[in-house]
């Protein structure tokens, strides 16, 4: 089996590209973060995947969409989805193509979540694999001493008199957080961008506890999530008497509170932490590992060092022969 790298991940073999940036004619789309799709002229994906890029305007693609663990033919290749974990919907794309199963685990968590599929980790000859926390230091705290840290804070700063504000992405980490929110005494708010998504998952079927829209100038009696970026708009600098909070994998560096500027950070991901890298290469069973984003050099030298076969996957521009 043959691949191409250059701005994604192209098989020649399958006529099939693995999220790609630029459009190409048929590609399949691991999930709907903006950094992973595109307009392309086909997309295979999952069936909320195709749901949340129509809503985020991504429109004039013909989708076919995959249930997880079904076989799809393709050319002459054969395309397996099977959950990720990340996000609700993402997918871990197994192609099976001249006499070789690769598997492309997009962005991916072990670790159970409350809005989000379980994943399922298959066997195959290859992975490849994205390492965004790729190094022994990135190792999360256990999930529910993460929650519960979360649901103190908010409470705390209530009874403080003040409005606990969580930043999360409006994709995904929202409605986890969301999730994690079940059965805190007070209503929770949400910024349009999360309330949209949160609507949609409730659409698909995702239990969430109840949520209301932000209204600009509306008294905080409870949280309110919304992403980082909002600190920039005009109607979050009227909002009185709140301490923040950032959510995010990188929340377990020293001073991370002080790099994202709030008064709390708290590390929940949704992606793989050092330990969970290394299970899924256990699980998967790979002859060979080719690592991509965040420290695939690290992680992959840490494989070599315990015998297995890793590289980072670099663009090099001519086809690499992987198996």
């Amino acid at each position: 089996m043959q691949v191409l790298f250059k701005r994604g991940i192209h098989l020649p073999g399958a006529a099939l590209w693995l999220d790609p940036r630029d459009r190409q004619a048929v590609a399949a789309v691991s999930h709907a973060h903006s950094d992973h799709t595109q307009r392309h002229d086909h997309v295979l994906c999952s069936v909320p995947t195709a749901a949340f890029m129509r809503r985020r305007g991504i429109t004039g693609c013909t989708f076919r969409t995959l249930p997880f663990g079904k076989p799809e033919p393709l050319g002459g290749a054969q395309v397996t989805l099977y959950p990720a974990g990340h996000i609700l919907g993402s997918a871990q794309v197994l192609v099976e193509c001249e006499g070789a199963r690769l598997l492309y685990s997009g962005d991916f968590k072990l670790r159970p979540g409350r809005s989000v599929e379980p994943v399922e980790a298959p066997r195959a000859d290859i992975v490849i694999m994205e390492t965004t926390f790729g190094r022994p230091r990135y190792r999360f705290p256990d999930t529910a001493a993460v929650v519960g840290d979360i649901v103190d804070f908010c409470r705390t700063t209530l009874a403080d008199g003040y409005a606990p504000v969580l930043f999360c992405y409006s994709l995904g980490k929202g409605q986890e957080v969301l999730a994690c929110l079940e059965g805190l005494e007070h209503p929770i708010y949400l910024h349009s961008a999360h309330w949209d998504m949160a609507s949609l998952y409730r659409d698909l079927g995702v239990k969430l506890p109840p949520f209301q829209k932000y209204q600009p100038g509306q008294k905080l009696d409870g949280p309110l999530l919304c992403a980082s970026g909002c600190r920039k708009g005009a109607w979050f600098g009227g909002l009185p008497k709140i301490r923040t909070a950032y959510i995010s994998g990188w929340a377990v560096d020293s001073g991370a509170r002080w790099r994202f500027k709030t008064d709390a950070a708290f590390p929940l991901s949704d992606h793989a932490d050092y330990d969970d890298l290394l299970e899924y290469v256990r699980l998967t069973r790979a002859e060979r590992v080719y690592t991509v984003h965040g420290f695939a050099d690290e992680f992959a030298g840490d494989l070599r060092k315990r015998g297995l076969w890793a590289e980072p996957l670099r663009e090099l521009g001519p086809q690499l022969t992987l198996f």
